[in-house]
């Protein structure tokens, strides 16, 4: 028996139901108590989490789930070879709190194999439970959100979907380095929830900013070691399936964008879909849109080009710029594998090792021609005076 075996419960599925080619027909799917799929050569695993009891105003969610298989597993594998499981689904414990172990173990697990977790939940308060699994293994991380809020909530108040990232940031030990939202509504967040981002250094990304250039969202997106998207991020029309379902976010080929970035990205290992709610659901259609994004992160995800830079490989293109004003140097990276960029921000000594890893942070051309005209650029100060 596996050691998560016992969180799961098996799901009705048959893969005669399919055709050639198709993901249903491709997957190894848990369907009874005696055959937990293997885990040997599996580059990522689907899991189903039934848990929406902290879900403020959108119970139903923890239906999901099966909903969004049902379209997933419809899909044809495309050019990529897939090795996929879906471990079927963590039902609710006797307390939320058990449903959070349940997940947080999973999560520790699949990445220690390497393993690819894609979450299908349930509430967004599992982003909680998502970011836990990280805390035996001895790193600080990034988290990238998509959301049209911040969930802080209060301390003092219990957990739930609105108020999760109040406790993520005062968790003990700390090992949050990073916190991004990209699409907050700035009519839907407390003024006082953006002051405290820019205390902490955070990365905000207001909808319409985003949306004016989604392809600057790549380098936001390939620093974060986990990703939860929040469903009703994307709007209403592209994805009704959700209480709070606002007339305004992204649309359906954006957020398919952004999960392609996501699979391309070589540091993420988690990542959490939340807040469908098949009770408002209308023909299929935000299902149908959840598949298409687990789809793109797939496609993305067999994208990946394993190309982070080593700052003495020939593998890449150094340029070294110096900002006059600001008595400042940047080395940029220049990847010739993918084009992509990154680049260098200094680290004081006295840090020891525990920040390293965040040293050689995503950016984009954009940021490079910022530095070229004696412009800082945003997420480079940003992080250098968290490091300072």
């Amino acid at each position: 028996m596996s050691d998560i075996q016992h969180f799961f419960s098996p799901i009705d599925f048959s893969a005669d139901l399919f055709e050639e080619h198709q993901i249903g027909k491709l997957i190894s799917v848990y369907t009874d108590a005696e055959n937990f799929p293997e885990l040997q050569d599996v580059d990522m695993a689907i899991i189903g989490v039934c848990e929406d009891r902290r879900a403020t105003n959108n119970q139903g969610c923890s239906k999901a789930p099966n909903v969004v298989r049902e379209e997933l597993y419809k899909l044809f594998q495309g050019s990529f070879k897939l090795r996929a499981v879906d471990l079927g689904n963590i039902n609710p414990g006797h307390e939320v709190e058990d449903t959070y172990y349940a997940l947080k173990s999973t999560i520790n697990h699949l990445i220690r194999q390497n393993i690819m977790p894609i979450i299908i939940g349930g509430s967004q308060d599992l982003t909680y439970a998502q970011f836990l699994g990280y805390e035996k293994l001895e790193q600080t991380i990034n988290i990238v959100s998509v959301d049209s809020t911040f969930d802080l909530g209060n301390i003092d108040d219990e957990i739930n979907n609105t108020g999760y990232l109040g406790k993520i940031i005062l968790h003990q030990p700390n090992y949050l380095f990073n916190y991004s939202n990209i699409g907050y509504q700035t009519y839907l967040v407390n003024p006082e929830g953006l002051a405290m981002m820019n205390r902490l250094y955070f990365d905000t990304y207001r909808l319409g900013q985003v949306r004016s250039a989604i392809e600057e969202t790549e380098p936001i997106i390939r620093h974060a070691d986990m990703i939860s998207f929040d469903i009703s991020a994307i709007k209403h029309s592209e994805a009704p399936a959700n209480a709070k379902a606002m007339p305004n976010g992204f649309y359906a080929e954006e957020a398919c964008q952004m999960m392609r970035y996501a699979g391309m990205n070589d540091k993420l290992t988690s990542l959490g879909i939340y807040e469908i709610n098949p009770e408002f659901e209308v023909q299929d259609k935000t299902a149908q849109l959840a598949a298409q994004m687990i789809w793109c992160f797939m496609e993305g995800f067999y994208s990946r080009k394993q190309d982070f830079p080593s700052r003495s490989s020939s593998d890449y293109i150094k340029f070294h710029v110096v900002l006059q004003e600001e008595k400042h140097e940047i080395n940029f990276f220049k990847s010739k594998k993918s084009n992509r960029w990154w680049m260098e921000v200094p680290y004081p000594a006295t840090k020891g090792l525990k920040f390293e890893r965040h040293t050689l942070m995503p950016c984009s051309f954009k940021d490079y021609e910022m530095a070229t005209k004696n412009e800082m650029p945003d997420r480079w100060w940003q992080t250098y005076s968290k490091l300072s």
